[in-house]
């Protein structure tokens, strides 16, 4: 019977993806002896965001996802950050592998909030698996009380979304908020949506304190794209598990 054990030694971002990717590098141990064909891994991974603490500039940014402070011990619950399933090679021993982990920008995602909100230290990730062994002659199943813990520092995360999105962020609109913009923007000749939203601020009195950095990255960090429904898919698909571990078996 195979003996796996896996842990992970570290997270990096990755460059060359289609959109911000996160790479966890796990070690895969098999203690038995057996030789291993291949391994179907899957993977939940959820932040457990009351195993650290918050400055207060983060208490304030975080108001919104988990209201105040005092409230923390019944509303920090688990976020689920992704679920992902990877192909382990054969090997006898143990193994290294990558495990992509794409990530969100949408504010409107828990996980897009929660880690926008951070200035910098250490996130707690719980890595829950699942999953197939394949091995000479038997066919078995990764146990599930099988799993791991990460640290995924904040600014790892900054530096994956600086890499797709420079010095930007996204918001989703309603087709019809979106519809409204572009005809101010028409009627004002206004060149770009960092211009549009800008002067509408100013008609309010609320510039934004640096008008200019954020113009360079408008056309990745407008939310023109996202009005047709990916924020919206996004979400949804992300908030299926309530972040429990009575959900685990739901999760999988």
């Amino acid at each position: 019977m195979a003996d796996l054990v896996v842990a992970c030694s570290g997270v990096r971002p990755e460059p060359c993806a289609a959109a911000p990717t996160l790479l966890f590098r796990l070690c895969v141990e098999e203690r038995s002896g057996l030789d291993v064909r291949a391994v179907a891994l899957r993977c939940q991974l959820r932040v457990q965001p009351h195993r650290r603490v918050y400055s207060r500039l983060e208490q304030a940014r975080l108001a919104a996802l988990f209201g105040t402070p005092d409230r923390w011990a019944a509303t920090q619950r688990p976020l689920q950050l992704a679920t992902v399933t990877v192909m382990v090679p054969g090997f006898r021993g143990s193994t290294e592998i990558d495990v992509p982990v794409p990530c969100s920008y949408d504010l409107e995602v828990s996980c897009g909030q929660y880690f926008h909100a951070l200035e910098g230290g250490q996130v707690p990730v719980l890595m829950l698996f699942s999953g197939t062994v394949f091995s000479a002659g038997q066919v078995e199943m990764v146990p599930w009380d099988q799993e791991c813990t990460a640290e995924l520092p904040a600014a790892v995360w900054r530096e994956v979304m600086d890499l797709y999105f420079p010095g930007s962020g996204w918001l989703r609109l309603r087709r019809e908020t979106l519809d409204a913009l572009q005809k101010f923007k028409h009627e004002r000749q206004l060149t770009t949506w960092e211009e549009t939203v800008k002067t509408l601020l100013d008609r309010v009195g609320t510039s934004p304190v640096d008008g200019g950095g954020a113009e360079g990255g408008e056309g990745r960090g407008t939310g023109e794209g996202r009005g047709d429904g990916c924020g919206a898919g996004d979400g949804e698909g992300r908030g299926d598990g309530d972040g429990t571990r009575g959900s685990r078996g739901e999760g999988r």
